[in-house]
């Protein structure tokens, strides 16, 4: 269904249960960052109305997520801590070349920010099946519904305002490069990690 072409190392979930403090401080800035990125789209592209109206929508849900793994955190006597650099999305916007149309920017950040909420969907699933707590493994098994529903979203997007023929060639090749990337993750404890 995501079209990931390598799947997390299932030694990730191990890392992940061993280190649950991380994992939710660095899922809290992966929220708000998500936040952050749909109210950039808002302000760089004003004129596409759809896009405004659905990146309105969802900044509030993913602050509503923020909120919830805020209080995750805080009810298991934890702190947010600092923000790390997720360096997952730092190399994946390696991938598309500077500059462009707007239109084509429009379209690379839309694929980035769709293939991010299919890793990350991917991720809430493992951390859903492999966690022993039973409130955090349904936390997470209801927030991969979400980041599935953002993926589908941001790819239509992509395709909405771009060529379909040549977004879904971008999609693919950004997919492969994506894949080879993830070799070198799945070590640390963080949610892209």
């Amino acid at each position: 269904m995501l079209g990931l072409k390598l799947p997390t190392d299932p030694r990730w979930a191990d890392i992940a249960k061993k280190n649950i403090e991380d994992i939710l401080v660095d899922h809290a800035y992966c929220e708000q960052k998500a936040a952050s990125t749909a109210i950039s789209l808002i302000v760089t592209y004003p004129e596409y109305s759809e896009l405004v109206t659905a990146m309105t929508a969802l900044a509030r849900e993913e602050m509503g997520h923020f909120k919830m793994v805020h209080e995750k955190l805080l009810e298991r006597g934890y702190k947010m801590g600092w923000d790390r650099k997720d360096e997952y999305v730092i190399k994946l916007r390696e991938f598309f070349p500077k500059g462009g149309s707007r239109a084509t920017q429009l379209v690379h950040r839309l694929l980035i920010a769709g293939l991010i909420e299919a890793r990350s969907c991917e991720r809430f699933r493992l951390l859903s099946e492999e966690l022993e707590d039973e409130e955090l493994s349904k936390f997470y098994r209801d927030l991969m519904v979400s980041e599935a529903n953002h993926y589908t979203m941001f790819l239509k997007f992509a395709r909405k305002y771009g060529d379909r023929e040549e977004v879904d060639q971008k999609w693919q090749d950004l997919l492969d490069y994506e894949a080879e990337i993830m070799k070198g993750f799945s070590k640390k404890e963080s949610i892209h990690g």
